[in-house]
């Protein structure tokens, strides 16, 4: 890989991982799913004058609204108001591996290997070790709504391939057209129509850039760049960033919210990454590796070479 899309990648994996914070700052003053119905409409109502409509059935981008806005991003949110700090909600969420391997099984028919089942057991393992800790950063009520939000990560990965298209970026933004309107009927049925009336009173400077943060760089940013580098190069070489969310997830909560991160948390840890590395390891990941490890040694160099002594 070009040294500047190594860089690039890591600036969007960093930037995912520092959003779940970002979340948070908004769900401490907004109600979680009108923090995510503003996300969403701020995101696709301009884009879509600018982003062509792919040809696909309008039922595929329904479902893609419904289950990636209020079943991946509603459930995250509203996880991290019911208690989930917002590293653990990033690292939880990759639990969608293990559903993703349920639901390849009985829809997709897919055959499953003995590293991917390997793989799911460490990450439940993972799970298992975060349900020990005592530090309130996981809640029940939290970690069922995290749960559910990582099984609906897996129904966006078939509704995607239901749907045939290769334009995802553009099947993301028509289908998020069709998130906000569920998501502000769940809002008036938590807090009747007054929750909806009076969302102007509570946007104040926080909440503004909680909004804005994750429709745009998040949001619009994030999966065009991603998307960019997926285009570019292979999946096995672009795939193993994704690692990298929930560390920063964890970072960028230890950070602006004082995480403790202790030895269970890091073990709960170490045992999910590990889980998704063993279910999604590719021999080809090596190479890949390889690139990111010279194209990392020769921005090093130019680094060090561009400092004075």
């Amino acid at each position: 890989m070009r040294i500047q899309d190594v860089v690039l990648g890591l600036a969007v994996m960093c930037l995912w991982g520092f959003n779940f914070s970002v979340i948070k700052l908004g769900t401490d003053q907004i109600d979680p799913l009108m923090l995510v119905a503003l996300r969403f409409t701020l995101a696709t109502i301009p884009a879509i004058f600018f982003v062509a409509r792919p040809p696909v059935a309008w039922r595929y981008l329904l479902a893609y609204g419904l289950v990636f806005g209020l079943g991946v991003w509603g459930m995250v949110t509203w996880s991290i108001e019911a208690g989930i700090s917002a590293g653990m909600a990033g690292l939880l969420l990759q639990l969608s591996v293990v559903f993703s391997l349920l639901l390849g099984v009985g829809f997709l028919r897919e055959k499953v290997g003995l590293g991917k089942v390997a793989g799911a057991l460490l990450a439940m393992l993972g799970l298992f070790v975060s349900l020990t800790l005592e530090d309130g950063s996981v809640t029940p009520v939290g970690l069922a709504l995290v749960m559910l939000g990582a099984l609906c990560w897996s129904l966006t990965g078939i509704i995607v391939k239901r749907a045939g298209t290769d334009q995802v970026f553009a099947f993301s933004v028509w289908g998020m057209l069709f998130a906000p309107l569920p998501l502000l009927l769940l809002v008036c049925v938590r807090q009747g129509l007054d929750g909806v009336l009076q969302v102007s009173e509570q946007m104040n400077a926080s909440v503004w850039f909680s909004v804005l943060f994750q429709a745009y760089p998040t949001t619009l940013l994030g999966y065009w760049l991603w998307n960019r580098l997926l285009v570019r190069y292979p999946l096995s070489t672009v795939a193993p960033f994704t690692l990298l969310v929930p560390v920063f997830g964890l970072i960028g909560s230890a950070v602006f919210y004082d995480e403790q991160i202790g030895m269970i948390k890091l073990l709960s840890c170490l045992l999910i990454l590990s889980g998704l590395v063993v279910g999604q390891w590719q021999h080809r990941w090596l190479k890949g590796m390889g690139r990111w490890a010279s194209s990392l040694g020769l921005l090093r160099s130019r680094i060090r070479r561009s400092i004075p002594d």
